[in-house]
């Protein structure tokens, strides 16, 4: 095999890891080049991501939030000039890194990224911000951000499901308009989610449909649901269909999202707030190091990725 050269990207958080030390010794050991590179404050990981050097792939060691920060580095890169993404998931929910069957463990995803070929996938674009796995609008968005820190490290993913149950009586649903290719769909969303990856929220799949390589974003739209129509919705939630009355699932190469007033939207992991937003698809941004039998992974659909992005610069 080669010899790659590697620049990994840690969350300070998770700087400590004794099974992250061993990993990148026994790489080193096989003489393969690791830099390490630790982050201190919020904008390193985007700042040491953007850096043009010669390694085969740049790898984000942390959380959904620590995969966004480096993919935004990356991207300031010119196309030619940018490595391949890696990542070792040791944050608290890691839904990108468990949508793509990387593996938890940090020594066999740092033998993932040294053996690993490089796969051409889309990246997903809200306004001037962007996303890899989801951009998740409303109520969603809002667990998140008010999920404090000390309690993700003391219950992992379940501390968003409490959060959830803390906020939802008091929820104000946001009213607002989405418009998509072909419709526009109005009214008060308790949750809108825009994917490009498939699961978000610590693991809960929102949209199964999704591919990293098909040149669309899967947007899920969960309205008000009255007691009386949960079975309704629950069966929804199984079809998946546009037509859904409570539970809608499109594919799109892009969306536009306008609300009354400010909205929390989340991009794996990082809050921000819009009141107006367009999300659209970027196919093939970056070169992603995943393994071969990777769910999230197809090639099936570059004719669908040609035709739709023609749709999407006629339409913007």
């Amino acid at each position: 095999m080669a010899k790659k050269s590697l620049r990994l990207i840690v969350n300070g958080k998770v700087a400590g890891s004794e099974a992250l030390r061993a990993a990148v010794v026994r790489q080193r050991g096989l003489g393969h080049r690791v830099e390490v590179h630790v982050t201190w404050e919020g904008g390193d990981a985007r700042r040491f991501g953007s850096q043009p050097d010669e390694a085969d792939a740049v790898v984000a060691v942390g959380g959904d939030g620590t995969v966004n920060e480096v993919l935004h580095g990356l991207m300031t890169l010119p196309t030619d000039a940018r490595p391949a993404l890696a990542v070792i998931p040791l944050g608290t929910a890691n839904d990108f890194a468990r949508g793509c069957g990387i593996p938890r463990d940090p020594s066999q995803a740092l033998a993932l990224c040294v053996a690993g070929d490089p796969v051409a996938v889309d990246v997903g674009r809200a306004n001037n911000r962007w996303f890899i796995n989801a951009a998740s609008t409303g109520f969603g968005a809002t667990v998140t951000a008010t999920t404090p820190p000390e309690l993700k490290r003391l219950l992992g993913g379940a501390a968003y499901a409490l959060m959830a149950a803390i906020l939802a009586t008091n929820f104000r649903p946001y009213e607002g308009c989405l418009v998509l290719p072909d419709q526009e769909v109005t009214g008060p969303d308790v949750v809108a989610i825009v994917g490009n990856g498939r699961q978000t929220g610590g693991g809960k799949q929102v949209a199964p449909r999704a591919y990293l390589d098909d040149g669309l974003l899967d947007v899920l739209v969960v309205r008000e649901i009255p007691a009386s129509k949960l079975l309704n919705a629950v069966r929804e939630l199984q079809a998946l269909s546009p037509e859904g009355r409570y539970i809608s699932y499109w594919q799109v190469p892009w969306a536009n999202f306008e609300a009354a007033r400010r909205v929390p939207v989340n991009l794996d992991g990082e809050p921000t707030e819009f009141t107006q937003v367009r999300y659209e698809a970027t196919p093939g941004a970056v070169r992603l190091i995943v393994s071969p039998d990777c769910p999230m992974i197809h090639c099936q659909g570059l004719r669908t990725r040609k035709l739709w992005h023609l749709e999407a610069k006629d339409s913007a």
